[in-house]
Formats: C-alpha cells, sequence, structure tokens
C-alpha cells in the first residue's frame, strides 16, 4: 500500500486543540488496529504536526483525512501528500 503524509499546521489555540487531542489519537489507534500502519506526532519547534499513514489510494486517504477529529473541528488546516520511500 502507498504511505501517506498529512503536514498540519494548528490554527486554534492550544486549549481548544487540546480538547480533541484524545479524540484523534482514539482515532489513529483505530487506524493501525485496521491495518494502516499510522503515526501521528507534533513539531517541538512550532505548531502543527504530520499524520503518516498507509492506504489503497489518493482517494481512500482524503477519506481517512476527513474523518479525523482535528479535521471537522476545525483544529488545523493540511497538505495531504503521496509518500514514496526509497528505503525502507
Amino acid at each position: 500500500m502507498p504511505w501517506f503524509a498529512k503536514i498540519e499546521e494548528g490554527i486554534v489555540d492550544k486549549a481548544t486543540f487540546d480538547q480533541y487531542v484524545p479524540a484523534h489519537k482514539a482515532y489513529v489507534e483505530g487506524l493501525i488496529a485496521k491495518g494502516h500502519k499510522a503515526r501521528t506526532g507534533y513539531w517541538a519547534e512550532r505548531g502543527g504536526g504530520m499524520l503518516l499513514f498507509e492506504a489503497d489510494s489518493m482517494d481512500e486517504a482524503k477519506a481517512i483525512v476527513a474523518q479525523d477529529p482535528l479535521i471537522p473541528n476545525h483544529c488545523v488546516k493540511y497538505v495531504l501528500h503521496e509518500w514514496r520511500l526509497l528505503v525502507e
């Protein structure tokens, strides 16, 4: 399966963002359980982060991202890229 990277930039204050972190973490754990090999984290030096995951297609990746609680709750803006690995 191809890998995808959702590169995020926070657009709300920390208190608002932190309300949705537990739901985001649970969502990523669900992706892992479904075989998407998801990983999530944040940038140490500034607001924002990244979600890496496998999906069958860009369409599936877009659907996965749309269901991440950070998106419908307007906590981040993002770009989505298909990430092509050179070395594993």
